[in-house]
């Protein structure tokens, strides 16, 4: 008896991490972007959730998410090499500093900055979609965009997507080359942005709520698929932009005490 209702306390306190990872992966199947920002707002900004395990928590499931989906796009040949190299290493130092900085800061002082964050990313979503499709520019900045990139995504949980695949899109790069390998860049940036975190709140913490992400991601999966060839993207960026903003401003208001 004792052991069902400890399971059954355990199972109830997985679930809104099942409900999280399901609901950030459904809209990143469709977009090719958002899971951080979406876990992340609802990890500190409804559950929570201290920042610097928020982020540590998303970046482990996307180890797995993001090798899945590397290995698929360059099976599909949507990786462009000169692209990708531009990338990958101001994107993984950009990555590190911005996991550093955040384990470096109280928890307390740096929420409503990382949820201000999240509701400036979710305004920029929503008018991204309002102006959606962007028009063809040529790309430029690429190794600064992704050292910005890499240190907003960990320092505010998440934002490689919403800021490198939109900015290069916006760019005018072709969007198959620019998702597949903008996607493959971040499994070694969540690679090296996981071991920073796990090297300074070690792995104790991540075990339980990190299993319900990944849980609710994968069953999320094959939904999100669908959604990417039936949901127009424009409605779809404008509904995320309006939810992220809405849930980080709920979460700044509850930090602030207001």
């Amino acid at each position: 008896m004792g052991d069902s209702a400890m399971d059954f306390a355990s199972l109830s306190t997985l679930l809104p991490y099942v409900g999280i990872g399901f609901a950030a992966q459904l809209v990143d199947g469709a977009l090719g972007m958002a899971f951080g920002v979406i876990c992340n707002s609802l990890l500190v900004g409804v559950l929570g959730v201290p920042p610097v395990l928020a982020s540590a928590r998303v970046h482990v499931v996307e180890c797995f998410t993001t090798a899945s989906s590397g290995l698929s796009h360059l099976y599909h040949r949507n990786i462009d090499k000169r692209l990708f190299l531009k990338l990958l290493v101001p994107g993984v130092i950009g990555g590190l500093m911005g996991a550093y900085l955040l384990t470096s800061i109280d928890a307390s002082v740096i929420k409503p900055f990382v949820l201000g964050y999240l509701a400036l990313i979710g305004i920029y979503l929503f008018g991204y979609g309002l102006f959606w499709p962007p028009k063809p520019r040529e790309a430029k900045h690429v190794a600064p965009l992704g050292f910005v990139g890499g240190f907003l995504d960990a320092a505010g949980g998440g934002g490689w997507g919403p800021v490198v695949t939109s900015n290069l899109l916006v760019q005018g790069v072709e969007p198959r080359k620019v998702i597949g390998t903008v996607n493959s860049v971040e499994f070694f940036l969540t690679i090296a942005v996981s071991a920073m975190f796990i090297a300074h709140i070690g792995i104790a913490d991540l075990a339980g709520p990190t299993l319900g992400l990944i849980i609710g991601g994968v069953v999320a999966a094959p939904l999100g698929a669908y959604a990417a060839r039936h949901i127009p993207v424009k409605p779809m960026l404008v509904f995320v932009g309006v939810v992220l903003s809405a849930t980080s401003l709920f979460g700044i208001w509850k930090a602030l005490g207001w």
